[in-house]
């Protein structure tokens, strides 16, 4: 098992005009970024410190700080078969689009995943109070969305989804994964990526029990869990006071494993900072 570099987190990077970020993916010199309160794909060109933005939604007049109740949630930043798969949480009726980004063609197409949220409602007993969408992988045969436990029921765990449309998914089951409890409190998921066969994954522990209403941070994980079987590696308090809501690979030197990931701070501000962390 690897073991937690002993360096605590380090400042990857700044990035001015971003805000509330919730998904990360880094392909070369290009850090992508999503915000669950954001109608934007933002494109991030590290080496010339340089920030484009790409429209994924229409007819909102506050595109980088869309109400509360009118946000798409986008909680999910998905890379597979160069495209970027950018999915509502689906937390609430408004919050069932998937944007999907084209990293050749720079082309997006729009889709509604309300047959898939309702199916997975409907096959796994998980009521909308309770159905929370904040990361996704996907494979060749198959989708899995984590779902994450902070409503009132504490469903946190891994929905695996056979097929790879996920507009047209039927065959849906529901793989609980019980991680740590803090003062109390579930630590549940909140992005995931797929590196060799194995998930590794970011959590926290936030005092609610409402996937709409925010609470108070009490800490930030990073773990590993077997694809294969599903069984948990292990899992490391990262930060005290921070909510990490985007991880994505960024190198192995040697046998160390290093990522990225960003911080949701709940707040308005249009400024995100990208950290680095290794195990």
């Amino acid at each position: 098992m690897l073991k937690m570099n002993k360096n605590e987190l380090e400042v990857f990077v700044k990035i001015k005009g971003v805000g509330a970020a919730s998904g990360i993916f880094l392909k070369e010199n290009l850090l992508y970024i999503i915000g669950d309160n954001s109608a934007y794909l933002y494109e991030y060109n590290i080496a010339q410190q340089q920030l484009n933005k790409v429209e994924l939604l229409k007819g909102f007049n506050t595109s980088e700080n869309i109400p509360k109740d009118l946000k798409p949630d986008f909680e999910v930043l998905c890379h597979y078969q160069n495209q970027l798969f950018i999915l509502g949480s689906g937390s609430k009726p408004n919050r069932n689009l998937m944007a999907c980004y084209n990293l050749e063609t720079k082309k997006v197409t729009r889709h509604d995943l309300t047959f898939l949220y309702a199916n997975i409602r409907k096959s796994t007993g998980i009521d909308e109070e309770n159905l929370n969408i904040e990361g996704a992988v996907a494979t060749e045969s198959d989708w899995y969305l984590f779902n994450r436990g902070n409503g009132d029921a504490n469903k946190n765990g891994i929905f695996k989804i056979k097929g790879n449309d996920l507009a047209k998914a039927s065959s849906i089951s529901f793989i609980p994964i019980a991680l740590l409890k803090t003062n109390n409190v579930l630590v549940s998921f909140t992005d995931a990526v797929l590196h060799q066969n194995q998930i590794y994954f970011i959590a926290a522990a936030e005092n609610t029990t409402s996937t709409y209403d925010d609470g108070d941070i009490l800490g930030s994980y990073l773990g590993k869990i077997d694809l294969k079987n599903f069984q948990l590696d292990f899992t490391k308090k990262i930060s005290a006071h921070q909510k990490f809501e985007g991880i994505s690979f960024l190198r192995q030197v040697e046998e160390k494993l290093e990522f990225l990931l960003c911080e949701d701070s709940d707040s308005d501000s249009l400024e995100t900072v990208i950290y680095k962390v290794g195990v």
